[in-house]
């Protein structure tokens, strides 16, 4: 049965983008399948994580291969939680991109593609083999930039070229390190790795961290690596780019903390104290860029870099209450940025474009969505007591208390510069009256009602994280723990 709940986020998705692909000329056909397989994986995802808080981290070898010989897939606190949401995230892109993307030429070709996308997301989560998540981080660069080019425009190619260009450095890079990697220990497998990787020299270790830092960077767009994400999101369809800003730099943070907890202990590689400059210079830059911009996708897609900022600092910080704060911080901000992208995405759609100055009057003509708007940026800022407030509140606590004062009033201003982003959306795009020139497309109910549902899906999980901290909050500490005493992950992976 455990080994049917590991695999099945990935085999669902999988085929059923081999089926969407078959159909994806009858769209009718095409939402059908999507819809769900998307509410199927949802609930296998939950199923996933109970497995996990009752038994502990879970393991499954394909083709009776024992580890550390055989491909495995591996699950504990982090990875099932990360899987549950990219679940949520994914279900509620599909309806989305229902209305969002139903007049493109290539509908169906988008759902096969999301539906692969997502599929490298969970494998890149559940693997418990560093070159099969390089396998999966292929799959998803291949599909992501499928979904950029489909039906794309003169400027979204041109994004889209950006975007391929640096990810492509970051996997030689990557495919570099795990080439050095293995000559140096005979193992690619993560848990065989935890022990054999401090059997390798001083000087190699500390290169061979590097290397893994530098192509890990890229993915998570930190500083001084992001130009991709600000240069090529804002090109793309909203339904898309909700799913990108949810969840592609969360892979490469994800991938950041369990090499640099459970392979190469932070502490121990060399690298803590850049680690910390890069998690400060990441956010104050992210933010700074958004300030700068008048274009909702523009000021999205540069707070996505600010706010990776905040769970590197938990990383790097490399204490039990801070990695805790990362953790709790990823999922808040894989729910809320995905939704502030389809916020935008609708208004985008009502009025034609996404940039400020041709924006206004939403609150007067859609006060609802206004208040659904008010809510994930209010979060995104850090107002208390919502989600955004609980994870910024711990890795600023613990920054505190481990005497990263520096580290401390850079994410306070940060936040602070946040507030002034959101502030400047609503009174641009929602408060000020409409502009005179201004063409608003009256939707179907039906495709109102498909772009309204996955944004209030999303606003209550982010007010249940929010105003029911202490569960999630309990869970991340245990996810830490787990990441800091691995015992019982390589216990799962390699028995004994």
């Amino acid at each position: 049965m455990t080994e049917l709940v590991l695999t099945l986020p990935v085999v669902v998705s999988l085929l059923t983008a081999v089926f969407v692909f078959f159909v994806r000329s009858c769209s009718s056909w095409v939402d059908r399948i999507s819809g769900i397989s998307a509410v199927a994986t949802v609930l296998v995802s939950i199923g996933l994580l109970v497995v996990i808080v009752n038994y502990g981290p879970q393991a499954v070898a394909f083709g009776q291969w024992a580890a550390p010989f055989g491909i495995v897939f591996v699950a504990d606190y982090l990875s099932a939680a990360m899987v549950l949401v990219t679940a949520i995230i994914g279900g509620v892109c599909v309806f989305y991109a229902m209305a969002d993307l139903a007049d493109k030429p290539s509908y169906g070709v988008y759902h096969a593609l999301i539906h692969v996308l997502l599929a490298g997301v969970y494998g890149a989560f559940l693997t418990g083999d560093i070159f099969n998540l390089y396998v999966w981080f292929e799959v998803m660069l291949i599909a992501s930039f499928g979904l950029m080019v489909l039906d794309a425009g003169r400027v979204q190619v041109d994004g889209a070229v950006k975007y391929v260009v640096l990810n492509l450095i970051s996997t030689l890079v990557f495919l570099l390190a795990i080439g050095l990697l293995y000559g140096a220990t005979g193992t690619l497998n993560l848990a065989d790795l935890h022990a054999k990787a401090g059997l390798i020299p001083t000087d190699t270790k500390v290169l061979l961290a590097l290397l893994f830092l530098f192509a890990f960077a890229i993915k998570s767009a930190l500083f001084p690596l992001f130009s991709w994400l600000p240069a090529s999101y804002h090109t793309l369809p909203s339904a898309v780019v909700a799913l990108f800003a949810g969840l592609l730099t969360k892979v490469g943070v994800y991938a950041l903390i369990r090499m640099f907890t459970l392979v190469f202990p932070l502490t121990e590689s060399g690298w803590q104290p850049v680690l910390l400059w890069v998690a400060g210079l990441t956010m104050l830059t992210g933010v700074l860029g958004a300030a700068a911009q008048f274009d909702i996708k523009r000021i999205l897609s540069f707070h996505i870099i600010s706010q990776i900022g905040y769970m590197i600092m938990g990383l790097a910080i490399y204490t039990p209450l801070a990695l805790a704060g990362a953790i709790f911080y990823i999922v808040h901000h894989i729910i809320v940025k995905a939704n502030l992208f389809l916020i935008g995405g609708f208004v985008e759609r009502r009025y034609g474009s996404s940039h400020l100055s041709r924006l206004g009057g939403v609150y007067k003509s859609m006060p609802f969505l206004a208040f659904l708007f008010i809510i994930p940026a209010f979060s995104l800022a850090g107002f208390p007591p919502l989600s955004g407030f609980w994870g910024k509140f711990l890795v600023i606590k613990d920054s505190l208390q481990t005497e990263h004062y520096v580290l401390a009033a850079t994410a306070l201003v940060v936040g602070l510069l946040t507030i002034f982003s959101m502030t400047k959306i609503w009174s641009e795009a929602f408060w000020k009256p409409e502009p005179s020139d201004s063409e608003v497309t009256v939707l179907p109910s039906l495709v109102q009602r498909l772009y309204y549902v996955p944004i209030v899906i999303l606003t209550s999980t982010s007010l249940i994280i929010g105003f029911a901290a202490e569960p999630l909050f309990q869970f991340a500490m245990g996810a830490a723990n787990q990441l800091l005493v691995p015992e019982a992950y390589v216990r799962a992976v390699l028995g004994g």
